[in-house]
Order: structure tokens, then C-alpha cells, then sequence
């Protein structure tokens, strides 16, 4: 197994600065009908999918989270702008969190924010939110660069080629810590809602 790990690296550092996000004047400013959510959706967030195949967003996902309260009903049908940012998040939690985190997480934005008039609604905090994504950028890239430095030195006594596989192996294994470890976090703070 060849692997040339440091254009891998190079790689995915140059992906990281291409990271987007949907913008908030990106979506309709009416109400899309389910079809035209998925489309939306689907169209919007396709270089995040990891095969090409697979779908950001089905109507069997929508109607379950609305079902399971994570998304307030639509009206008529149709779903609002607010609805569309707020299957944004879901789509970005559901990756990592347990559709019940994601309910205690988003139940008292939408009780408190989703069809609000004031200045902050949910629009106002997904742009706030997702502002500081571009300012993590470089200190992420810095902390992989850091990591993969650290794999590099592991396995000095494997052979040539099992060196290469052990380092990658390496280099995973501290990315999934740090996954591991701000994920048992995340679960902590969203358990402290639930306890006030």
C-alpha cells in the first residue's frame, strides 16, 4: 500500500480554505414546497457529500424531523426560509450528535427565535454563527499540520512500508481523539440545558 501522505496532507489543508457554507441570502425568500427544499438543499451542499451518490437531505429525513419536533411544522406545506437555515444545522449536527442532542440544542432556538420580528431570530444567528467559520480556518489547518507532525514521528522502528500505514494510522487516531473528546463535551453542555 503506497500512500503519499504529505500531498494527502497538502490536500486536505487546501480543502479546508474551500469550506462554504450556505448564505442566508442564497435561499429563497419564499416558502419552497418539500421537493424544493431537498433540491435546494441537495444542490447547495453537494461538495460536502462524501460519494456522489448519497443525498444531503430526503422527505423521509424532513418529515421525521418534524415529527421528533427538531423542525416546527411547516405552513401549509411549505417551509420558510427559517425552516431551511434550520435544516442547515441539523445537517451539520446530525453527523456527530444523536437526533436527541439535536432537539435539546435547537428547542429553545426555535421557542424563542423562529418567527420572531426582534433583531435576533434565526436568520441574525445562523449569519452570527456562521461568520466565525472562516476565522477556525487557519487555526484548524495549523492544528492538523501540528497532528500530522506528531504521526510522522510515531513507528521509527517499522519497516518502510508498514511505517506508512502505522503513521496514517497514527495521524487518524489523533483526529478521532479530538473528535471523541469535543464531542463528549458538546454532550455535556447540551446535558446542562437539561438540568436548569
Amino acid at each position: 500500500m503506497t500512500i503519499n501522505t504529505e500531498d494527502m496532507l497538502q490536500s486536505i489543508l487546501a480543502s479546508l480554505s474551500r469550506i462554504d457554507y450556505i448564505k442566508p441570502d442564497d435561499i429563497p425568500n419564499i416558502d419552497l414546497y418539500m421537493d424544493q427544499v431537498t433540491t435546494f438543499m441537495d444542490s447547495q451542499l453537494k461538495s460536502s457529500k462524501r460519494y456522489q451518490e448519497d443525498k444531503v437531505l430526503t422527505k423521509t429525513m424532513i418529515n421525521n424531523y418534524a415529527k421528533n419536533h427538531l423542525l416546527p411544522t411547516p405552513d401549509k406545506k411549505k417551509y420558510s426560509k427559517e425552516h431551511v437555515l434550520l435544516l442547515i444545522f441539523i445537517y451539520y449536527f446530525k453527523g456527530f450528535l444523536s437526533i436527541g442532542d439535536i432537539q435539546s440544542l435547537l428547542d429553545p432556538l426555535t421557542k424563542k427565535y423562529f418567527k420572531n420580528a426582534e433583531s435576533i431570530n434565526v436568520e441574525s444567528i445562523y449569519r452570527e454563527v456562521f461568520s466565525m467559520e472562516k476565522v477556525q480556518i487557519e487555526s484548524m489547518q495549523a492544528d492538523l499540520s501540528s497532528k500530522y507532525a506528531i504521526a510522522q514521528d510515531t513507528f521509527k522502528d517499522a519497516s518502510e512500508e508498514d511505517a506508512a500505514f502505522l503513521r496514517l494510522f497514527s495521524f487518524i487516531s489523533l483526529l478521532s481523539f479530538d473528535v471523541y473528546v469535543k464531542k463528549q463535551i458538546i454532550e455535556k453542555i447540551i446535558d446542562s440545558f437539561q438540568d436548569d
